[in-house]
């Protein structure tokens, strides 16, 4: 490898440097160069990631095989995400496409549109949503015990915590939004749009900052959940041990989910289109899928706001050397925290230092006035039911690209280079006599080898035993 490198840049040692396998000092195997060195092909997992890997990952390599670049977008199965966990969902969109070969050629979905305007579907979306907010709201009071107003905005953000997610700067947007209310007459209070603000997730076992930042929220969830001057107008909640099955109650209940990284740090994210696909707008920036789901849906039905990718360098520097000036809502909101408003615990000081004097890397401060402009955007869109439900309808009915088997594909196609090969069924079956023998349920779960959608069963998914009975069932033998 290295003759070759020699070969195409005879007398660039700093380059063949950077391209070797063998780091000099200290000593040690760069198992990223290796990995690209061995590979036939490299893929990003969403276009701004591919091109990230391309310009700031491995700029060397992509100059000397480019053709090994490639991208393979990111996609969510909808038999799980959509049919199974919003089944009255699922059962509409079949209703209205006249088919529900939807779920296994997604791009159907685009049909929707058709129907967006009309006052029926728009009647029975704002139902489906409402109903999937009360399970919602029965689960919290259930396993919590906090009661949370089915009328609010439900507002998530459920998925791993990590810095460059910027959780932080979604509670510190709420701890915002309740220094406003706190500061309003009751006249104003009238016109506020009450949300249910609603994190879960998990942080690594030794990453202390995450940790802390679950700390902060409980915190101010204790603090805002029994002001009585708030009341139901903010609610906070932490739901505890997040999982695929609680993923499934809480993602058909959303009206706004956060994806809010820092431009140029999430790879792609498959929440963003779990929640897309079931109607739930987007607060976001541009960074990982939300860039191309706002091409497939349209920016406006989003709520895009912050530094672009381009821009963060820049404005990191600024950063670090103290020449950038906050909102004065960011520093009073600091301060506040610094007060105990919210209570206060051991960590809060590193916590907050983490965002002061030049140690802010993910840009939670300069992002913050754009992030407080589109909640606003946020709170006047809500009020016109029409139009959010109009935005949500379309929101689902331009996800088609995003399903997972659009991605399989395009990896077998154009990674893997292997061609779809006919398999040796389904083969039909009178599916109510086999469930008699007790190897099928009477009603297929999604993913069974049964499809429950017809009767036919894929035989390269059965056992042997379970292929020979099936003979005895078939119509056709």
């Amino acid at each position: 490898f290295m003759e070759l490198v020699k070969q195409k840049w005879p007398h660039d040692v700093a380059r063949m440097s950077r391209l070797s396998i063998i780091q000099e000092s200290p000593k040690m195997i760069r198992m990223a160069n290796l990995a690209v060195i061995g590979s036939q092909f490299v893929n990003g997992v969403a276009e701004i990631h591919s091109e990230l890997v391309k310009s700031q990952v491995f700029p060397d390599f992509y100059e000397l095989w480019p053709h090994k670049f490639k991208n393979v977008t990111n996609g969510v199965t909808p038999r799980r995400w959509l049919h199974q966990a919003n089944n009255t969902l699922s059962e509409v969109i079949t209703r209205y496409l006249k088919t529900d070969s939807w779920l296994t050629d997604f791009a159907l979905l685009k049909e929707l549109t058709e129907y967006v305007n009309d006052p029926k579907l728009q009647k029975k979306w704002s139902t489906i949503k409402r109903a999937n907010k009360a399970k919602l709201a029965a689960w919290i009071e259930k396993k919590l015990g906090i009661i949370v107003s089915q009328e609010a905005l439900f507002d998530v953000q459920v998925k791993r915590f990590h810095e460059y997610k910027r959780q932080l700067l979604n509670i510190l947007g709420v701890c915002w939004r309740y220094r406003q209310i706190k500061g309003m007459s009751y006249e104003e209070k009238a016109d506020v749009v009450p949300r249910v603000i609603i994190f879960s997730g998990k942080a690594a076992p030794g990453y202390q900052m995450a940790k802390r930042i679950i700390k902060l929220i409980n915190n101010v969830a204790q603090t805002v959940n029994n002001d009585p001057e708030v009341g139901d107008l903010l609610k906070v909640v932490f739901l505890p041990n997040y999982c695929v099955s609680l993923a499934e109650i809480i993602i058909p209940s959303s009206d706004i989910s956060q994806h809010i990284s820092t431009a140029g740090t999430e790879a792609s994210g498959t929440s963003n289109m779990k929640f897309a696909i079931n109607g739930g707008l987007i607060l976001g920036t541009l960074d990982g899928a939300n860039i191309e789901i706002r091409e497939e849906i349209g920016e406006k039905n989003m709520f895009i706001f912050g530094a672009k990718a381009e821009e963060v360098e820049g404005l990191r520097k600024k950063v670090r050397e103290g020449t950038f000036v906050p909102d004065p809502r960011w520093t009073e909101l600091l301060k506040l925290i610094e007060q105990g408003v919210f209570g206060n615990f051991p960590e809060l000081s590193l916590l907050l230092d983490s965002l002061r004097n030049g140690n802010d890397n993910y840009l939670l401060s300069t992002d913050f006035p754009s992030y407080l402009a589109a909640q606003e955007k946020i709170d006047a869109t809500y009020k016109d039911k029409k139009l959010w439900t109009t935005m949500s309808i379309r929101s689902t009915a331009g996800m088609g690209k995003f399903s997972s088997d659009r991605s399989i594909r395009d990896y077998a196609l154009n990674i893997w280079k292997i061609r779809p090969c006919k398999r040796p069924g389904p083969v039909p079956v009178l599916t109510e006599k086999f469930a008699e023998t007790g190897l099928v349920p009477s009603s297929s779960p999604v993913g069974s080898p049964f499809n429950s959608l017809s009767s036919e069963v894929a035989l390269e998914r059965l056992t042997p035993q379970e292929r020979n009975s099936i003979r005895f069932f078939s119509p056709n033998p």
